[in-house]
């Protein structure tokens, strides 16, 4: 069983967020740090600690984060101009918590994924 965290509590409701979207397989909520004018997390519900972690049985929930990124980009506005999503994985990939979730960041040029 994964250990509880942030993101556990904030979908339980434990710790106050900024919650955009949710249904019965993701959340997604403000980040507190944001990067972009818009920058969301969402997140599945049930935890999967890392991509490396991820079943078969995730698929449904993986395949929402898209769909919620692409709904919650059209809501907020930021659709037409276009968005970035990302995924990292484990400490070299910048993952700093350990429960799978896909940042969707936009509002301005983003610039280059990676710094040079």
């Amino acid at each position: 069983m994964p250990e509880v965290t942030l993101f556990t509590k904030i979908i339980n409701r434990e710790i106050p967020a900024d919650i955009v979207y949710e249904d019965d397989l993701v959340c997604a909520f403000r980040d507190i740090n944001p990067q972009a004018p818009t920058h969301i997390l969402i997140v599945p519900r049930q935890p999967i600690p890392t991509v490396d972690d991820v079943t078969e049985a995730d698929e449904p929930a993986l395949g929402r984060l898209f769909t919620a990124a692409a709904r919650i980009a059209r809501k907020e506005g930021i659709s037409e101009n276009g968005y970035r999503l990302i995924i990292n994985c484990r400490a070299h990939g910048g993952q700093e918590v350990y429960h799978l979730h896909m940042h969707l960041l936009g509002g301005r040029k983003l610039g280059p994924m990676l710094a040079r």
